[in-house]
């Protein structure tokens, strides 16, 4: 799998499927066990230096100094990459504009909300001009006001300096709205890759959902030998069925139920969505176990333009 230089990619998986673990590799805080990844021509498991000073990281954890003002956590991170004072003052001036923070940096951290300190960690995370750019759920917890704003940060930061970033989020529409490509994680394995526009092509058609609590085997069974009908599934107290023309086949469905004594209280229609996908992919459960066996190795490469 190859990233390509600017692109903004996502990765999408259930708990403990293994995006974090992915991300720790790909940034040299964790040594892979199998595989082979790496990072602007540079092996994570032997060039680990070179990697991280090509790299920024927006953890999923908040990793600001409270008890610092945002003008001095951003400072401390550029004496860490030796930044000359100049350059780091100008850059400073420039990524607190990016994210529109500039009227208070010299306030303490612990004054800031939750959306302004994601905000000052994606500005140290460019301070130094990263080449890849990983974002660990940066939004999540936020409000969706917040939300947006920093899409459109993160989409800013994209367009004004060309940076490749690598998403992991579990909010599928910021993933749609987003990336150009996702992969879809699960169990440590990559099970999907491809633009969201084709994996939601790809469920094909129209997607009835029925509300219908613990639907009769044999009615779900005559849905499903259909022609028509892509896809059957059950999802707690509705039953979802994909198809090629939803509208000319909703009375035929209700036929259907009416033979099985299947009460339906309300049908709607739309388009498969990215949550659709992720779903038929990788299932309903929550898991929060870690991942304890390695799936098939992952060979990935973060890779510069030809020039």
């Amino acid at each position: 799998m190859g990233i390509e230089q600017g692109e903004l990619f996502g990765l999408l998986g259930p708990n403990g499927a293994g995006k974090t673990t992915l991300i720790s590799v790909l940034s040299t805080i964790v040594r892979p066990t199998t595989g082979h990844a790496t990072v602007c021509g540079h092996d994570v498991g032997r060039d680990q230096d070179a990697v991280r000073k090509c790299i920024g990281v927006v953890f999923q954890d908040p990793s600001l100094d409270d008890e610092l003002t945002g003008e001095e956590n951003l400072d401390f991170h550029g004496r860490l990459y030796g930044i000359d004072a100049e350059t780091r003052a100008r850059r400073i001036d420039e990524v607190l504009d990016l994210v529109e923070l500039i009227d208070r940096r010299h306030d303490l951290v612990k004054t800031y909300s939750g959306g302004m300190r994601r905000r000052l960690e994606i500005a140290r995370g460019l301070l130094h001009r990263p080449e890849v750019l990983f974002l660990d759920e940066p939004t999540l917890g936020l409000d969706p006001q917040t939300r947006r704003r920093i899409w459109n940060h993160i989409l800013d930061l994209k367009d004004s300096y060309g940076t490749t970033i690598i998403l992991t989020t579990h909010y599928m529409d910021e993933a749609d709205q987003l990336c150009s490509r996702i992969a879809i994680i699960d169990h440590g394995k990559i099970i999907a890759l491809d633009t969201p526009e084709a994996m939601k092509a790809a469920l094909g058609g129209d997607l009835l959902e029925l509300g219908i609590a613990d639907p009769d085997p044999e009615f779900v069974k005559t849905i499903r030998s259909v022609p028509e009908v892509a896809q059957v599934s059950v999802q707690e107290d509705k039953l979802m069925v994909t198809v090629e023309n939803g509208e000319s086949f909703i009375p035929r469905l209700l036929s259907y139920a009416h033979d099985h004594d299947a009460p339906i209280g309300w049908v709607s229609m739309r388009k498969p969505n990215l949550e659709d996908v992720f779903i038929n992919l990788t299932g309903r459960e929550i898991r929060d176990e870690a991942i304890k066996e390695p799936g098939d190795r992952i060979r990935i490469f973060l890779r510069r333009k030809n020039k």
